[in-house]
């Protein structure tokens, strides 16, 4: 019993990783696939090079047309999608002229501007020091 242990303990110290890490990734690749299915006209996307567009058309299986500028549409693999992000911010709040958006009290800033000091510059990193 004691010369199994040992060889029976290290089998699995080894396969439980394996088999918790390949349900990681067919879990993972699951929902890659249902997000490229799950595509609509409109939706704002990233693909896999950190471009961003607006999904123009998805009659395709296969492919898929990305507005990446107004009036410039590309075309791309589904599989080239990362992920579904947020509109733009500049299609979310549009001012009208005379129109100021509104201001949160709490970021309200009564510093007078004799005190403000200039820009603020971070320090540099330092590698590898502890």
């Amino acid at each position: 019993m004691n010369q199994l242990f040992l060889p029976l303990l290290l089998i699995l110290v080894v396969a439980i990783p394996l088999v918790m890490g390949s349900r990681k990734q067919k879990r993972a690749a699951q929902e890659q696939k249902n997000l490229q299915s799950s595509l609509s006209e409109g939706d704002r996307v990233m693909t896999t090079s950190g471009m961003y567009g607006t999904v123009a058309d998805t009659s395709d299986d296969t492919t898929i047309d990305v507005e990446i500028a107004p009036g410039v549409v590309t075309t791309w693999l589904r599989q080239a999608v990362r992920e579904k992000v947020a509109p733009a911010v500049d299609e979310e709040f549009e001012e009208t002229p005379g129109e100021s958006a509104p201001v949160d009290v709490d970021e309200v800033d009564e510093t007078p501007a004799e005190e403000k000091a200039g820009p603020q510059i971070a320090p540099p990193l330092e590698h590898g020091k502890k």
